[in-house]
């Protein structure tokens, strides 16, 4: 498994077969990527031929609870994690809001959270409102010029009062590679729990949580390649702690404890296809047949970085040294996700559809990111233009999209 076969790929993802977005570059995947076709392939049959109430006695309603029960256990087993540790949800911005009111439940008014202001506010918000509820709110500040957390911060916020540290595996426009286990090590040696909002990594390969460390890991799969579902890990002797967010006669099942709202029971079958897409991969490029689903996807994810770090230099070179462009966050592939926000001198969204006219397809604004533009002095009126990709784009894409920066820069 050297080198990703980009044209293999390429072949599992029916949009670049679609006419009407042929002769366009896509570079606004932290946004939400393409879809696999074995994810397409499974939402059909559901919707065609298991769309009842799963979990019955016929045999279309059996083989419906099946498959939703395939999705949890093999995505489970991709991240190193045990089946009733993986919940689902409609997005992680509601999981994370649910995990939040479960914590609210558990912790007494003084004890303390520890948030990030690199984040998503998806990853934020709904921690920063415990407030209200007497529970102190921490800050751990990034670097205003560079972006990064210093880890001497933390230890700074660390006392016998936080019970959770939140941040981000990599923020959705500083691009950085956050030290999940090191800030792991730190929290848990605080006697905190760890949530990590994998939101904008998990699309760069599926991390390996249980090795990781954390307590919470959560992302997005319509970010990965499937359904717009939110994946939620939470290690089971934090999530036996945690009050039940459902159903009270759904208690004793540890995967339906925080999955207050029925389950897309679709969509949750269709995330198998997320893991048949790691297989197919994992198969084509050589990997050892009775491979663990979590060394597959370890392989996969390091065939996935490397194409992606090989295509994100240039890009990085291309833009770092322009007088008119300020680049967040680090300027080297190695450490950071392919998602390149850039501030500039006129409104990004103005740029975004100067692109648009030479076939990029880019995104403009704060994408959610406010408080980390505003802590990095990014005017929110002209936000940031952020051009994002992953591992299916190819390299005759980078060179359509830096020839269309040349003109619009």
């Amino acid at each position: 498994m050297n080198e990703l076969d980009i044209d293999y790929v390429r072949s599992q993802f029916p949009a670049f077969a679609e006419p009407a977005l042929q002769g366009q570059a896509f570079f606004e995947n932290a946004g939400g990527s393409y879809t696999c076709r074995q994810v397409i392939d499974r939402l059909f049959r559901f919707y065609t031929q298991r769309k009842v109430q799963p979990y019955g006695a016929f045999e279309a309603s059996r083989l419906g609870g099946q498959e939703m029960d395939e999705a949890r256990m093999r995505m489970a087993a991709l991240l190193g994690v045990a089946a009733d540790e993986l919940s689902f949800g409609p997005s992680t911005t509601q999981n994370t809001y649910v995990l939040a009111q479960a914590f609210a439940g558990m912790m007494q008014p003084g004890g303390a959270i520890v948030v990030t202001d690199q984040d998503h506010e998806a990853n934020s918000g709904p921690w920063r409102r415990l407030a209200e509820r007497g529970i102190e709110i921490r800050e751990w500040k990034l670097d205003p010029e560079s972006g990064h957390l210093e880890l001497d911060a933390l230890e700074d916020l660390l006392d016998e009062n936080v019970r959770l540290v939140c941040f981000p595996h990599c923020s959705n426009v500083v691009g950085e590679t956050n030290p999940v286990t090191q800030i792991t090590a730190l929290a848990h040696a605080a006697g905190a729990f760890v949530c990590v909002d994998g939101v904008s990594y998990a699309p760069h390969g599926f991390a390996d949580v249980g090795s990781l460390g954390p307590d919470i890991y959560l992302f997005s799969a319509y970010k990965t390649y499937g359904p717009h579902q939110g994946l939620m890990v939470i290690r089971r002797a934090l999530a036996e702690l945690l009050p039940n967010q459902g159903h009270f006669f759904n208690a004793d099942a540890l995967y339906k404890r925080f999955t207050p709202a029925g389950p897309d029971h679709a969509q949750i079958a269709a995330c198998a296809g997320m893991a048949d897409y790691i297989d197919a991969l994992h198969t084509h490029h050589g990997g050892a047949q009775g491979t663990e689903a979590a060394a597959r996807a370890n392989g996969v994810h390091d065939l996935m970085r490397q194409h992606e770090t090989r295509l994100l230099q240039p890009l990085l070179d291309a833009v770092k040294s322009r007088n008119s462009v300020r680049l967040i966050g680090p300027d080297r592939a190695e450490n950071r996700a392919p998602t390149v926000a850039l501030a500039l001198n006129r409104p990004a969204a103005e740029v975004a559809t100067a692109l648009a006219e030479r076939r990029i397809m880019a995104g403009g604004g704060d994408f959610y990111a406010v408080r980390a533009l505003e802590a990095l002095g990014v005017d929110l009126d002209k936000g940031v233009l952020r051009l994002s990709f992953t591992h299916y784009t190819s390299r005759e894409e980078i060179e359509a999209l830096l020839n269309a920066l040349d003109d619009v820069l």
